[in-house]
C-alpha cells in the first residue's frame, strides 16, 4: 500500500515515448488515464531536462476526451477558462476549481453512506431494504464511473450481472421521471 501512496514516476524520452518506471515498460496517454482513474498518482518528467510535464499531459488527456465526445466541460465553462487565463482573476480560478470539486467529492461520499447509516422510520415499511440496496446500487453505479469520485465499485469488484442491474435501474429511473413530469 505504501507503494501506491507515491506517485508513479513516467518519464518521457527525447523521442516523446511514455516509460512506466515501475513495471518497465512504455505507456500512452490511455493508460495513464487508466492509472488515474484507478485512483493512483501520476508524475511525468522530462528525461533530459528533468522538468515536470504532469499538467500538460493531464490537460492533453481531458482535450482528447473532450475530442471525442466525452465531454464533462460545457462550452461556458471552457469559455470561463479561457477568459480567466487573460484576466485579473487568473489566481483565484485554480482555489475555486479545486474547492468545488473537494466539495464534490465529500458530497458524493455523503449520499452513499446517508443511504446506509441514518436509522429511519421508513425502515419498517415492508420492501423498504430493497428499494436501500437498488438506491445503493444506482448511486455506487453512477458515480463509480467517474475518475475523481472514489465511491462504488471498482471495475473488477463489479458483479458479472451489473449491466443487467444498470438497465433495470435505467427503466425505473425512466418510471419516474414519467411520474414527475405529471405532477
Amino acid at each position: 500500500m505504501a507503494e501506491t501512496a507515491k506517485p508513479l514516476l513516467i518519464k518521457r524520452y527525447a523521442s516523446r515515448r511514455l516509460y512506466n518506471t515501475e513495471t518497465s515498460d512504455y505507456v500512452t496517454l490511455e493508460d495513464i488515464a487508466g492509472f488515474i482513474r484507478a485512483g493512483r498518482e501520476v508524475q511525468i518528467i522530462d528525461l533530459k531536462s528533468g522538468d515536470d510535464l504532469t499538467r500538460q499531459y493531464l490537460l492533453q488527456i481531458v482535450a482528447e476526451h473532450e475530442s471525442k465526445g466525452d465531454t464533462v466541460l460545457p462550452t461556458n465553462v471552457l469559455t470561463d477558462l479561457v477568459r480567466a487565463y487573460t484576466s485579473n482573476i487568473q489566481s483565484v480560478v485554480p482555489q475555486f476549481l479545486s474547492a468545488s470539486f473537494e466539495m464534490l467529492r465529500d458530497g458524493q461520499h455523503k449520499i452513499v453512506e446517508n443511504l446506509t447509516a441514518i436509522p429511519n422510520p421508513l425502515t419498517a415499511m415492508p420492501g423498504f431494504e430493497a428499494m436501500r440496496k437498488q438506491q445503493e446500487a444506482f448511486m455506487k453505479t453512477m458515480m463509480g464511473g467517474l475518475p475523481w469520485a472514489g465511491v462504488g465499485p471498482k471495475p473488477e469488484e463489479q458483479p458479472a450481472d451489473a449491466p443487467e442491474d444498470l438497465a433495470e435501474i435505467k427503466r425505473q429511473v425512466a418510471e419516474l421521471q414519467k411520474k414527475l413530469s405529471k405532477l
